[in-house]
């Protein structure tokens, strides 16, 4: 079952996937609280062993970088959706266990 995954090993499991989408193209959904959700689209350039970097389009052709935590895409914080598709990846809320 997947409810008997500790969590640490789900964010390594987090990490090894999206170590395998480095360098393709997703649209993030991020929830910045108070109501405030940012959508972008962007490449994911770097994995790190705490955080991961997607490089988003900016207005007039310019790039920003945008880093987020493996423990925002396990709570849901943070969506990932192939950009081709639009079908979310990696989706982890749903195993969570309920206290």
């Amino acid at each position: 079952m997947e409810n008997d995954i500790p969590p640490v090993n789900r964010i390594d499991q987090i990490r090894d996937e999206l170590k395998a989408l480095e360098g393709q193209r997703v649209k993030v959904r991020a929830n910045m609280g108070r109501s405030r959700i940012v959508e972008r689209a962007g490449t994911l350039v770097h994995v790190h062993p705490s955080l991961f970097v997607i490089e988003v389009e900016e207005r007039r052709g310019r790039k920003a970088r945008q880093s987020y935590q493996y423990v925002d895409v396990l709570t849901g914080t943070v969506e990932l959706y192939d950009m081709n598709t639009g079908e979310r990846l990696l989706d982890y809320t749903a195993v969570l266990p309920e206290e």
